[in-house]
């Protein structure tokens, strides 16, 4: 039982941590950039420099790595009142979001 579940957490680890391929399509990453500015901004700060949420510009996720970023997006933090996204978003947009955020999103 307990290595099936080790075995089980490996395989989402790997999941997490794959590459993905492609890009969102020029009108879902407007969607995104939509996104950015209205739902993650609510608890982020308009300008994502931070709210009740932490910071998010380039600056703030400094030390951060990619793959820890799409984990939290992800999965969220329950602790501190962050959703986690994946019911609504795929890996593609997630991971596109991260990258969104680590190159910095222009002011709404």
């Amino acid at each position: 039982m307990q290595a099936s579940m080790i075995g089980s957490a490996m395989a989402l680890l790997f999941l997490i941590c794959a590459p993905v391929q492609g890009a969102p399509t020029p009108a879902r990453q407007d969607q995104l950039e939509h996104l950015l500015t209205q739902d993650c901004g609510a608890c982020h700060g308009l300008y994502l420099t931070g709210g009740l949420g932490p910071a998010l510009t380039p600056q703030a996720l400094v030390g951060q790595t990619r793959e820890a970023l799409i984990t939290t997006v992800t999965y969220g933090r329950p602790a501190l009142a962050m959703p986690g996204w994946a019911p609504l978003l795929s890996p593609t947009d997630i991971a596109w979001l991260v990258d969104r955020l680590l190159q910095g999103t222009p002011a709404p």
